[in-house]
């Protein structure tokens, strides 16, 4: 199964802190690879107009759905995700991240789901800044991600 994630509204590329947030320079966004910490996919920088990242997964049906793995997904069935990393790029294109979102798999209805498996292609469609406008993080489940298939 083909797994696209189409963000939009990022940060921007310098967000100053406030509200018990440091702020950062040079703000750059990708997909966290399971067994490497540091493997980063697909850098973006945060003042893109969006960002888009097309993975390549595993989809299965499991008694309790679908269930999706891959070298990007992170958790165990039926509390699967997305790791979307947030940190600074420096002078030599070294990543420091300060910041995860999840991009949750359990807010995925089960009729799209199954739709997805018989498609080959699931769609993930958000936003990258919080309400104050600094990177999203925390777990991310709808109605702040939208999910489609096909």
């Amino acid at each position: 199964m083909l797994m696209r994630i189409h963000a939009t509204d990022l940060p921007g590329r310098d967000c100053p802190g406030g509200g018990g947030f440091p702020g950062y320079g040079n703000v750059h966004v990708g997909v966290q690879g399971r067994v490497r910490r540091e493997e980063i996919l697909g850098l973006h920088p945060g003042d893109a107009p969006e960002a888009l990242w097309t993975l390549e997964c595993e989809a299965r049906h499991i008694p309790v759905g679908v269930d999706i793995r891959g070298p990007y997904v992170h958790g165990r069935p039926g509390g699967r995700f997305f790791y979307l990393a947030w940190g600074t790029v420096d002078g030599s294109g070294g990543f420091a991240m300060f910041r995860r979102a999840k991009l949750m798999f359990d807010g995925i209805a089960p009729e799209i789901a199954e739709a997805a498996l018989r498609s080959g292609a699931l769609h993930a469609r958000l936003g990258l800044s919080d309400a104050k406008g600094h990177p999203l993080c925390a777990a991310v489940r709808p109605p702040a991600v939208t999910w489609s298939a096909g």
